[in-house]
């Protein structure tokens, strides 16, 4: 889901101004990102779009070496400082990257691409494409999506549409000999909102990990 931005208002200073404009606060993780994680053994983490930092302090609390990356230099901080805070500074590595411009270095066991959705042009799929060749042979790509329109969404557009999890798959095309999809479903959850509103959403959720033994 994504639509055009004024031109005259970069990727950058639109999220910077995001993230600057709102108190830092500890943020809860997201719910699939933990029950994914949950039964994976730790290892290095890669968070894209690390935002306001509830993954990647979730991920270091239960053991991940994490590498958080956002494009808004604000939210690189207050995820630094949070970590320092809470005691997991050694746990976690956060740097500002815009994704537009190419793909984080490393290889990693998990990473964790959560509503990866922008106002601006970002060729998400060759970012996705990117995310399962740094994996490692096991590693998991999680990739959680916005299936429906929450009433506190910035995007109202009721002509928005929400590509499901197995078109998403098919739109990265990777080689099924190196890697496996092993999840792809639309589950519904209760979402807790800004001013205390709550509502039914439905998440699109694609796993994708890299087959042991394969280079």
């Amino acid at each position: 889901m994504q639509t055009n931005a004024n031109d005259s208002t970069s990727a950058e200073s639109f999220w910077e101004n995001h993230y600057r404009t709102r108190p830092a606060g500890e943020a809860r993780a997201n719910p699939l990102l933990a029950e994914t994680a949950a039964g994976l053994r730790p290892g290095a983490a890669l968070d894209l779009g690390c935002g306001a930092g509830g993954d990647t302090i979730w991920l270091a609390r239960h053991g991940w070496q994490v590498t958080a990356v956002d494009i808004s230099r604000t939210a690189v901080e207050r995820v630094l400082a949070q970590a320092h805070r809470l005691g997991l500074r050694e746990r976690v590595t956060a740097e500002q990257h815009d994704l537009a411009d190419g793909f984080p270095a490393g290889e990693f066991d998990l990473i964790s691409a959560q509503y990866l959705h922008t106002l601006f042009a970002l060729d998400r799929t060759l970012v996705l494409r990117a995310a399962a060749v740094a994996l490692r042979p096991g590693g998991v790509l999680l990739i959680v999506d916005h299936g429906s329109t929450a009433p506190w969404s910035w995007n109202q557009d009721p002509d928005a549409t929400f590509p499901t999890p197995d078109v998403v798959a098919a739109g990265l095309d990777l080689d099924a000999t190196r890697w496996a999809v092993v999840r792809a479903d639309m589950p519904s959850r209760l979402a807790h909102g800004p001013g205390g509103r709550s509502a039914t959403v439905t998440d699109n959720v694609l796993v994708v990990q890299r087959r042991e033994g394969r280079n």
